[in-house]
Formats: C-alpha cells, structure tokens, sequence
C-alpha cells in the first residue's frame, strides 16, 4: 500500500481518512473501554453507504484488519485493529420515526440516545439498553436487552430490516420477507456478517414509566436476592427489575454518609397500568431501603441515568453469563465477592431476559439462550489505569466462582476476547448455521474482528 493508493482512497470518499500522523488520530481512535489502546494505519469515517462500499473494497484490496466501529462501546475493543483499517460509521447519523407504521429508521452511527430522543416525542421507543451512550449498532447486532424487553422483546426481535455492505462490497437489504437468512444471522450474530448502514426498528408505547432505584445495605441483600429471584418467576411483563450488587457512588446526589457503602439495588421500571402499586408491593416485601428514588420517569432519563456514572475512557473488564436459575450457593458467592470490589463503580448486574423474549424459541434468531432468566455481567471498572490488573483479578475470580451456577454462554456484549470455544457455547446450537451463513457472505472471514464465527469448510 503506497501513499498514492491512501490519498486515492481519501478523495474517493465524502468521508474522511485520518492517518497516524494527523492531528485528528488520537481522538478518533479512542474507545469507550480506556483499558483499550489500538493504533490502526486508517480510520475511515464513512459519510454514507458509498463510502463504506469503498471502504471494505480498500480493506480487502490491501489486505488490511478490517474493525467496524459504530459507539465505540464494546469491550474488548473490536471497534479498532492495531495496523488496520478502521471503518468509523460514528458520522453516519439520522433518525426519522414514522409515527403512523410505528418503525423508526436509524442511521449506524447513531446512540441509543439518538433514537429515544427522536422516538419520545411520539410516546415511542425501542427496547435497547440501559446506558443511552451505547451504539445502536453493536448493541443490536449481538441481541439487545434492557428496561423493555420483558414487555416487546430483544432490540433483534423488533429488527424488521437492514441495509448490508457485504465482504465483497456487494450491497443488500436484508429483513422478514428479502434475504431471510441474512436477517436470521444479523439477529444476534453480530459484525460477522457485514457492515449494517441503515436499521428499521418496529417501536412500541413507552413514554413515562414509574421506576428507579431502590438501595439497600450489604447486609440486606441476600434476603433481597432471594425475593428477587422468586418474585422474577411470575413478574408481569410490563414490569422489570433488575438487580445489581455495587457500592454507593461517592457523590452526588447520594447522600454523603451512604458514599462507597456496599449495596443491593433494585432498578425497578414499570410501564403498565397501576405501576406506582406494582412498586409499592415490593417496597411493603422488602427491608427497608437506604435510598428509594423510584417514581415517575421519562423513558430518555431512566435510559440515560448511568451515562454520568460511566463516562467514555475508565478502565474495563466485563464477564458475563447467560443465568437460568440463582441457588442459595450461588448467592453467597455472589456476595463474597462484591465485598472485596476493587472499586466503588465496579458492579455485578442481573438483568431479566425473560417474558417476551421467551416468546421466539431458540432457533428463530441467532440469539440461542431463549429459555435464559437473566443475562449477568460482572465489570470491574475504575478511572485509574495502574488499576487495570486489579480489576482484571477480580473480575475473573468473581466469574470463576458463580460460572459453576450459570449457563455455558454469554450475551456477546458481555464478553471479552474470550476465545473460539467461548463463542461456540454462547450460539450453542445455532454455530453450526451461523458458519455455514458465514462461509455464505463472508467466506475469507474479512470481518473477523470480533466475537468471530468461523466460516464452514
């Protein structure tokens, strides 16, 4: 690759390239996980699907790592590629909601925030996360769970089509009724398969929900654990809680002398009927809480109440497990744990993927863990990086111990670079299709900087 063939590309795009020696490298080539640090030769910040097409046609002419960046959110760090080619959809913006079909296009480049912004004027939303930061793309593409999906599914399951930029810079449309098997694979896949330009999202009411937090000391939570595992078997599906095991941030608006206290809470989002009620009989169950912020809430406040917390650059780790049932064992290695938390803001969160997500079976999406209760993440996160193996240790032991309870697979979101064998078990019996797809529509494994699935032979 000569310098003639970059500055060739560069004039080829609306976009822009940056290179290493341009002022702009740094900043663009930072990721929201700062424990992170890639050096690609090119980032290509794609303007629109054409420059994409050329994009991917340069990668592969040159042979060049190809890293697919949307937010920038994802673990391990699969939006960049050290000596690579980096394809930055970050300006590929734009959200037009279409109130009368209930469907909301979405550009790739676009937060879960963009789109609950644009879809709350209509009293609609689409079930994404929980931190309104995170990129639309890499959210979906690897299933998509939060605050909705009990009551209208994963992100994929209100997927209804998507423009692909294949491995051959081929383009193609992909939904319910055109190109089924690329859609199939798309549902929770993953960036295996193409570069999505373009999302169609089905949306659904959710416009003001009764819910927050509830906090509860230590010492109450492995009373709160049990409740919680035995309330989640019969919850209504308008009604989500998800659990998480921490320490009170020290700041505000927590009160001071609850600052760093370890902690059980409950973040509860009702979006039905008699929701205030809903609330109340939990509350009336449990000990009484040291913090009780629950009451009426906004969908884009409750859906980006942690972005503060989880500024882009601190160092992470993730672990995950898919979760099926929470023993009594199980729970105390769950408490063992978070009190020896390397950080007030490393966490472990519980979150229900139950309800309307086991409305598809397992062999109707990608997505292979429909009979999941909860998909857990285990994070250990701090501002500091001579803090990076501390947080890595724990993590992993914290893992190491409750894994013993908990489903073979993870939610890919969840994971890091965690190995072929790992990847396997999350797609279980879906792999074998997913490979044969694969070897379909990207059968040299040009996108294979991610939670890779290898192309049959």
């Amino acid at each position: 690759m000569q310098d003639e063939d970059i500055t060739k590309f560069a004039a080829d795009l609306r976009g822009t390239v940056i290179r290493a020696t341009d002022t702009a490298y740094d900043g663009a080539r930072k990721l929201y996980n700062g424990m992170i640090d890639r050096r690609p030769t090119l980032i290509a910040q794609c303007a629109d699907a054409g420059d994409v097409i050329t994009a991917v046609n340069f990668g592969r002419e040159h042979s060049l790592p190809i890293a697919i960046r949307g937010g920038g959110h994802n673990g391990p760090g699969f939006a960049s590629v050290d000596d690579g080619l980096v394809i930055d959809l970050s300006l590929m913006k734009g959200v037009r909601v279409d109130p009368k079909n209930r469907t909301v296009r979405v550009g790739p480049g676009c937060t879960t925030g963009d789109v609950d912004h644009a879809t709350h004027a209509f009293g609609q939303a689409v079930p994404f996360g929980i931190i309104s930061t995170t990129g639309v793309g890499g959210l979906t593409l690897s299933g998509g769970h939060g605050y909705l999906s009990r009551q209208y599914g994963l992100a994929i399951d209100n997927l209804i089509e998507a423009d692909v930029v294949l491995a051959d810079g081929s383009f193609m449309t992909a939904s319910e009724t055109e190109n089924t098997d690329l859609m199939w694979a798309l549902r929770g896949g993953g960036g295996n398969f193409g570069v999505v330009t373009s999302f169609l999202f089905r949306t659904h009411p959710a416009k003001t929900l009764y819910g927050g937090p509830i906090i509860f000391d230590l010492s109450d939570a492995g009373e709160v654990m049990r409740w919680y595992r035995d309330f989640q078997a019969g919850a209504p599906e308008d009604f989500y809680i998800w659990l998480g095991l921490q320490s009170v941030p020290p700041g505000a608006p927590f009160p001071e002398e609850h600052w760093g206290k370890k902690m059980c809470v409950l973040l509860t989002a009702h979006n039905g009927d008699n929701a205030e009620a809903a609330v109340n009989a939990v509350r009336a169950a449990l000990p009484t809480p040291i913090i009780d912020w629950a009451g009426p809430i906004a969908y884009p406040v409750l859906q980006s109440m942690f972005d503060a917390l989880y500024p882009t650059g601190l160092q992470w780790y993730w672990k995950g497990d898919f979760v099926q049932t929470l023993p009594d064992a199980a729970i105390e290695a769950h408490l063992e744990h978070v009190a020896s938390a390397p950080s007030p803001i490393s966490a472990m969160h519980l979150y229900p993927i139950d309800g309307a997500v086991h409305n598809r079976a397992s062999g109707d999406t990608a997505w292979n863990y429909r009979d999941a209760r909860w998909s857990m993440v285990i994070v250990g996160v701090d501002s500091d990086p001579a803090r990076a193996g501390a947080l890595k240790q724990w993590a992993n032991d914290y893992w190491t111990a409750v894994h013993p309870y908990d489903l073979s697979g993870a939610y890919p979101n969840f994971m890091m670079d965690e190995g072929d064998a790992r990847v396997r078990a999350t797609y279980g019996d879906n792999y074998p299709r997913l490979a044969d797809l694969k070897a379909k529509y990207d059968p040299k494994n040009l996108f294979h900087i991610n939670q890779n699935i290898q192309p049959s032979t």
